[in-house]
């Protein structure tokens, strides 16, 4: 046996002997046939979300929500989003492609500075407002112009995430703070992305089920690094459709494969998160679509029929009381005030 696969056998039984995220997510980029991207994600919480789509037009005078101390901007494009707990853009598509998702990474540390501050619930928007590709996004996030201020979720659960970037071109990123610091793995290459550990320590895991081969054996279990090695599998071994519906079947087949079932629950893992709902965002055709856990239907949202001019309205897709929609739902939306970002005290 090498020392290679010795010391990833090593790291493996050491992350297995640690308590499975209770908050987890998985998201995928994959590379359609005809040349278009899409980026799928589950969306795995242990309560109640209360997620609502969004429409936030370009123009928008936006602040980091915490103090008077907050970061400011104008956005310049205008974004279609999923909220969180009336306080946070959980994920999100911006009018050029590109895509945030956020995920829970328990080892965030968000460190501390002088700089203006930025409620964590507003990270990923911030990114949608501000950027047109990932390395646009990169580059700015890398100047580090904000501090992230990151108040407790209700149920008292720290907000502890990390955020995946993606674009039309099929770039990708990760975003960490880890010990305070911003780390990021920008490349092509950065496919899919889970929860603890963090995404380095995720990619060597990844290393020795490579090894194996997906065909002989994939762990199985809810677990973050056992669902990074199924995505990862499936994502760079489902072919690539080049008709569309095939290719949005394709990334939502590979994010089911990483969900964890509606209601599971495990008495060694009280807090255990199952699957509240999924989305996939189409790059090239800029199409978000959406599937609650507990609807029979996938609904979607064409960007091209919202309004994302100066002076359009914000919008908003309430679905709180479970409403089940088939088919492109862009006439649903109703101008609604914007929610305030994650805040203390809130």
């Amino acid at each position: 046996m090498t020392k290679k696969r010795i010391g990833l056998l090593l790291l493996l039984a050491t992350f297995m002997a640690l308590p499975a995220s209770s908050n987890a997510c998985t998201r995928s980029l994959y590379k359609a046939g005809d040349g278009r991207f899409l980026t799928g994600r589950s969306m795995d919480w242990d309560t109640n979300l209360h997620s609502n789509l969004w429409v936030f037009p370009r123009g928008m005078e936006r602040n980091g929500g915490i103090d008077n101390k907050s970061i400011k901007w104008t956005s310049k494009y205008g974004s279609l989003t999923a909220s969180a707990f009336g306080a946070a853009t959980a994920d999100g598509i911006n009018e050029k492609g590109l895509v945030t998702n956020l995920l829970y990474l328990v080892e965030s540390d968000y460190g501390k500075s002088n700089k203006p501050t930025l409620s964590v619930g507003a990270w990923a928007q911030y990114v949608l407002d501000n950027y047109a590709t990932v390395a646009e996004a990169v580059d700015g996030l890398r100047k580090a112009p904000f501090q992230i201020i990151a108040p407790l979720l209700p149920g008292k659960v720290a907000a502890g995430v990390h955020l995946a970037i993606s674009d039309s071109q099929g770039d990708s990123a990760i975003a960490e703070y880890l010990n305070g610091t911003l780390t990021i793995h920008h490349g092509k290459g950065y496919l899919v992305m889970t929860n603890s550990p963090s995404f380095d320590k995720q990619l060597a895991l990844n290393a020795y089920w490579q090894e194996l081969g997906g065909i002989t054996m994939l762990p199985g279990t809810n677990r973050a690094s056992d669902r990074f090695a199924r995505a990862s599998f499936y994502t760079k071994s489902t072919p690539a459709f080049k008709d569309e519906r095939m290719a949005v079947g394709a990334i939502f087949s590979i994010i089911r494969n990483a969900s964890v079932p509606l209601g599971f629950t495990d008495p060694k893992q009280p807090n255990i998160a199952t699957t509240l709902w999924r989305s996939v965002s189409d790059q090239k055709s800029l199409t978000y679509y959406f599937e609650s856990t507990i609807s029979p239907n996938i609904f979607w949202v064409d960007l091209h029929k919202l309004d994302f001019n100066s002076t359009a309205q914000v919008k908003e897709l309430n679905l709180n009381a479970q409403p089940i929609f088939a088919g492109e739902v862009s006439a649903k939306f109703v101008p609604a005030k914007p929610f305030k970002w994650l805040a203390p005290g809130k």
